[in-house]
């Protein structure tokens, strides 16, 4: 089922981040529990609330849900060891640009990311099918503000760890969801003789 295929493919960012984490010598700092604390701030919403708030959809084969576990297994066990063991985080860090310009950006993700998620559900009634245009927000501008949310939240977790693990993040994250956001905006288009021509798929006034 949709709910608890989402909830497996997704615990390891949870779980697994977590036990690295606390086997690492620098757990107890500041600036590794301060990034812990984004992380998870994400990925508790993501993993539990998330897929309770969206109607259940058609069952996940298991090849897909292994894969997404497998990926959140190896990507957990990178970041959260390069904070708590391998990275260089001194509190003065706090104060450095690349950390506080990268936890905004990280932040505004978020909300522009948990909006657009929260427009989306509210797009149907109880018992209702079929498609309507999404208004509001960030669809103002853009087909997929859920997706430009996320891709902002790990550019700005890669720019406030500055590491080759929160790099590759969020490559990883812009390589999974642009075609994503294409592929979404050419179906709206196509869908919705009426679609606002102003939208673009993903970037405002770009792309």
């Amino acid at each position: 089922p949709s709910r608890w295929a989402w909830m497996l493919m997704e615990s390891p960012a949870v779980l697994a981040f977590a036990l690295v984490y606390a086997a690492g010598r620098q757990r107890a700092e500041l600036v590794p529990l301060a990034l812990l604390a984004l992380w998870q701030l994400h990925y508790l919403h993501r993993t539990f609330v998330y897929p309770l708030l969206t109607p259940s959809g058609r069952p996940w084969p298991l090849v897909v849900v292994g894969l997404g576990f497998a990926f959140q297994c190896y990507n957990s066990y990178l970041n959260a060891r390069h904070l708590s063991e391998l990275g260089s985080y001194p509190d003065s860090w706090l104060g450095d640009a690349r950390f506080l310009v990268g936890v905004t950006v990280f932040g505004l993700g978020l909300l522009l990311n948990r909006r657009s998620d929260a427009i989306l559900r509210r797009l149907r009634a109880p018992g209702e099918t079929g498609y309507r245009i999404p208004r509001g927000g960030g669809f103002e501008l853009v087909s997929c503000p859920n997706y430009l949310g996320e891709i902002l939240e790990w550019c700005g977790w890669a720019l406030a760890t500055w590491s080759w693990p929160g790099l590759a993040f969020a490559l990883y994250t812009i390589a999974n969801l642009a075609p994503r956001a294409v592929t979404h905006h050419r179906w709206y288009r196509e869908t919705f003789p009426d679609y606002p021509p102003e939208r673009r798929a993903l970037v405002p006034y770009l792309l």
